[in-house]
């Protein structure tokens, strides 16, 4: 299936304790169906500590399921994305105003 959300995409947290909450996609899993975005569903790492770094209790983001984040639109709100032929290249658009994503 073609990636809907990408790596730099700006999205919005639909559903779960950060809902309503904004950030940047960080990475993807699309083998798992999950994202890590930045500030979001943050969780307390206990780390050892090392050579290179102090160790101690570290917070990082947590991978969240696609299904509960959403593409925000050059409006700021929160958009499905579809799929369109432009010329020979595929490309993703926002389905709220129809404007091309990723040109």
């Amino acid at each position: 299936m073609a990636a809907k959300l990408k790596t730099g995409d700006k999205v919005v947290v639909l559903a779960g304790k950060d809902k309503g909450k904004e950030g940047t996609i960080t990475s993807v899993d699309p083998k798992a169906g999950k994202a890590v975005v930045e500030g979001i569903n943050m969780a307390v790492r206990h780390t050892r500590q090392s050579q290179t770094n102090q160790g101690g209790r570290i917070p990082m983001a947590v991978p969240i399921q696609l299904s509960n984040l959403a593409l925000l639109d050059a409006n700021g709100k929160p958009t499905r994305v579809g799929f369109r032929m432009e010329g020979d290249k595929k490309v993703r658009f926002a389905k709220t105003t129809g404007d091309v994503i990723d040109a």
